[in-house]
């Protein structure tokens, strides 16, 4: 056959294996940077150009942008039939799926989809109804409940296994935790509502019990692609497996070494399992990387040589030179954040633009000093995180009007909205809610409560925008209605900050104009939220001249020319919580992984020698066990001119030191004072270099 591309040409050894492996399960191991989004494009055009129909091809990932840009870019280098593709995220498949298979378990066409926020707010209005809120008990917060609750689902684990592993302290409220549980599952079967959780079990429910699903499912998806597989969880990987059943025509493609996200109930072992899943597997590595220097890779390579579980493999490249990632001992954190900005205006200097720069750090709270230092030298950054725009009090007010002309049984949405009307409070609004309940009609039926008089004009305009806003045809409509009644509302309860506030429902009017179907647009809105609210990234424009301080969670998938990573101490990276446990600091090795494969040119790293701690002072830490594992792939920075150590105030040697004082070398490090020789001389015994004698003439020795 006669391809149009010429994939030999277009792609490496490696590559081209998994691109011409059509048939039969396919495991595509593929290193940081060596270009699977690459490898996945190209299978796309070549499972088209073999003739297969477009709509027969599903591929998963972890975004619906991920998606949408693969098959864009497949597009651009065959033709448009590729747009075609069925593409998405596993929760969007399961939710388009159950729109049509989900009368099998219960389900109108017409579910809701609860977001994490609606599914806390569930959970604390079962709770309190079973008497479970009460202050003098000591039972889990909403957001913790909502935690056990999805662990045990996406691990595929018992309540009392979840909460034994990782909340022992709520062992006594296991009794009652299962009792609500078995409330929340029940409340939103009869309420027709769904979370996040229940789109993954309600569709693996259906493919499990009814074999013609799983044949007629066969059929229509005859390739199936998984991006991402490491970061799949064990229900996701039963669904992959039921779904391609039929034919075995599945491709995963994944790297065991980020597989970094068990606390959202990813398993790292089904890469590792999944030629157990499909027999006769066959195991494609792509090792060779196009992003970073060797000296880079090096330090990758052996990170994860250590690691107990995983596919042996060793990343290489073909570019030739490169510096040794650079290692920085600080004194303490405000040391540490000089020596991060010093480096990162030399940069500039060398013409290396801001936004390819980034600081990477284990928890958001790491960079706190550094954004100090940051701001003072007016070296403007962006830290990647804050609230999505769907999870601000505004946007769920306007969101709940539109759900319940979707599913009038929403009760949660008429909570929300009941409230938002001056003189209904808590009990009122249970009691509208009773009301409606006994209809076939609920938004009909609201005209006839009866309404006391300090709230029955409220009641009535509600009631009115309701009826009206069914009449309305396209999302875009209705919200600019909605936005009418909701204006006065708006005023009143955010008036603090109601004009920046105000740019996000600008934002979410902006979003609906591309969508024909209010249905599609909640779906979208609950499923893949836009990033962040206006109102949080205030100030924030012209994002390309900032450096980009992240947690590590957040700069996956992303890549800089020169990369920081900072506080790289025991307790820190790896995180205190992960100490003891043998699974929890593989998975912090394989975090560290995933922030030096960011960098492209340059590495740093770097961590404070003492850091204070709430409670106990100013303390000793130990660099992470990480770098000890690859010292010899490392560079000791040492500075070059004194001077740069120098403080404004330095002690006088003949002040002299105490026995037991923390005490600060350029060259050696911390160290505690053992004794003074003579007026002169100190012995000090230093962490790393042992015991020394120094005179305090020439030792620029600090008390730390």
């Amino acid at each position: 056959m006669r391809y149009r591309l010429d994939y030999a040409k277009e792609l490496n050894p490696a590559q081209l294996e998994a691109v011409r492996t059509l048939w039969g399960p396919v495991l595509v191991i593929a290193g940081a940077g060596s270009g699977k989004t690459r490898t996945l494009v190209y299978r796309v055009a070549r499972l088209v150009e073999e003739g297969v129909p477009p709509e027969r091809i599903l591929l998963l990932t972890f975004t619906r942008k991920a998606a949408r840009e693969m098959l864009r870019r497949a597009a651009l280098i065959l033709d448009e039939q590729c747009e075609r593709v069925a593409g998405g995220t596993f929760h969007s498949l399961a939710h388009i799926m159950l729109r049509q298979y989900g009368h099998l378990v219960g389900y109108s066409r017409n579910f809701t989809v609860l977001d994490r926020g609606d599914a806390e707010d569930a959970i604390n209005l079962l709770r309190t109804a079973l008497g479970l809120a009460e202050k003098r008990r000591r039972f889990p917060r909403k957001e913790t409940i909502a935690a056990i609750f999805s662990k045990a689902i996406n691990k595929r684990l018992s309540l009392e296994e979840v909460v034994r592993e990782e909340y022992p302290h709520f062992l006594e409220e296991l009794e009652e935790l299962a009792k609500l549980f078995e409330h929340y599952v029940r409340y939103k079967q009869e309420h027709q509502l769904m979370d996040y959780d229940d789109l993954l079990v309600n569709w693996f429910r259906v493919l499990k019990s009814f074999p013609e699903v799983r044949r007629e499912v066969g059929r229509r998806f005859e390739f199936i692609m998984v991006d991402e597989y490491q970061d799949t969880n064990a229900l996701q990987a039963e669904i992959v497996r039921l779904m391609a059943e039929e034919h075995g025509n599945v491709m995963v493609v994944g790297d065991d070494s980020q597989s970094i996200y068990a606390f959202r109930g990813a398993n790292f072992k089904n890469i590792l399992e999944f030629p157990k899943l499909f027999p006769h597997t066959k195991i494609i590595k792509l090792e060779e990387n196009y992003r970073s220097t060797q000296p880079i890779l090096d330090l990758a390579n052996a990170v994860i040589e250590h690691a107990r579980e995983k596919y042996t493999k060793c990343l290489f490249t073909r570019r030739e030179g490169g510096r040794l990632p650079l290692l920085y001992k600080a004194r303490d954190e405000a040391d540490q954040s000089r020596f991060v900005a010093e480096r990162i205006l030399e940069l500039r200097e060398e013409g290396v633009p801001l936004r390819e720069i980034a600081v990477l750090f284990r928890s958001a709270y790491h960079s706190f000093d550094l954004e100090l230092e940051l701001a003072k030298r007016n070296l403007p950054f962006v830290k990647h995180g804050g609230l999505k725009l769907i999870e601000t009090a505004h946007i769920k007010d306007v969101v709940a009007h539109l759900r319940l002309l979707l599913n009038p049984f929403d009760m949660l949405a008429w909570n929300r909205v009941l409230l938002l009307i001056e003189g209904v409070g808590p009990k009122t609004s249970g009691k509208i809610m009773d009301y409606l309940r006994q209809s076939p009609d609920p938004l009909a039926a609201l005209t006839g409560f009866p309404a006391r008089a300090s709230y029955a004009e409220g009641l009535r305009q509600l009631s009115d925008l309701l009826v009206s806003l069914r009449k309305e045809a396209s999302p875009e409509e209705k919200l600019n209605q909605l936005y009418r009644y909701y204006e006065p509302i708006f005023t009143r309860i955010y008036y603090d900050d109601y004009p920046k506030r105000a740019k996000d429902l600008e934002q979410l009017l902006a979003i609906a104009n591309k969508y024909e179907t209010l249905e599609d647009f909640l779906a979208d809105l609950a499923l893949e939220p836009p990033e962040a609210s206006v109102a949080e990234v205030e100030g924030l424009e012209n994002e390309d001249e900032k450096l980009v301080l992240s947690t590590v969670h957040s700069a996956k998938g992303l890549e800089w020319h020169s990369v920081f990573v900072i506080s790289l101490a025991e307790g820190r990276f790896p995180s205190s919580y992960a100490l003891g446990r043998e699974e929890e600091i593989e998975e912090e090795r394989r975090l560290f992984y995933v922030a030096v494969t960011r960098a492209k040119e340059n590495l740093f790293l770097t961590y404070p020698a003492t850091y204070y701690a709430p409670a106990e002072g100013r303390i000793f830490s130990k660099p992470s066990r990480f770098l000890e594992e690859v010292k010899e792939k490392i560079e000791e920075w040492r500075p070059q001119d004194l001077s740069f150590w120098e403080e404004e105030a330095v002690e006088e040697p003949s002040s002299g030191f105490r026995p037991g004082e923390l005490v600060w070398h350029p060259v050696f490090g911390e160290g505690k004072v053992k004794r003074m020789a003579d007026i002169d001389k100190v012995v000090v015994q230093f962490a790393s270099a042992g015991e020394k004698t120094l005179h305090l003439k020439f030792a620029r020795l600090e008390r730390l």
